[in-house]
């Protein structure tokens, strides 16, 4: 059963940072686009972010939390004080409640505005937020990553 918790850990960490890569890709591309083009990346962002980003956060913490009590047998018994385990397992729950709690939402808010229409200006600043939190989430995930891979 942990080899069916640990692929699920897998394949929702990959769906988590790899639609983040995505959504960045596609961030980049949009600086050589008008209004009208940065509101269809925009829309685009927001479907990577409730189809890949949004579920891979939340299957990996999910997972993770499963993993973390299979080893311990439900006893609360501690394995012991690892520093990379900790790494993984706080930056990995900081960064999907970002992901979850401040991108997602920002991204769905992005997708409803027209940045060519009267509300340019919120939509500029939304996009700002969404740049800001996203690469907080990404580096948190990051973070997580290095500590999982350390931890062995």
């Amino acid at each position: 059963m942990i080899k069916a918790w640990l692929f699920l850990h897998v394949l929702g960490f990959t769906l988590w940072v790899g639609g983040a890569i995505a959504s960045m890709v596609a961030g980049v591309s949009a600086k050589r686009e008008g209004r009208e083009g940065i509101g269809v990346v925009a829309r685009a962002q927001a479907a990577i972010q409730k189809v890949l980003i949004g579920p891979g956060a939340l299957l990996t913490v999910l997972s993770g939390l499963m993993l973390t009590f299979r080893a311990t047998g439900m006893t609360g018994e501690l394995l012991g004080f690892n520093p990379w385990l900790v790494l993984m397992q706080a930056a990995g729950i900081v960064g999907a409640l970002v992901a979850l709690l401040i991108s997602l939402p920002t991204a769905s808010k992005l997708a409803r505005f027209d940045p060519a229409g009267p509300h340019g200006d919120y939509f500029d600043e939304l996009r700002a937020r969404q740049k800001v939190t996203s690469s907080i989430a990404g580096v948190l995930a990051l973070a997580a990553l290095l500590g999982g891979v350390m931890v062995r």
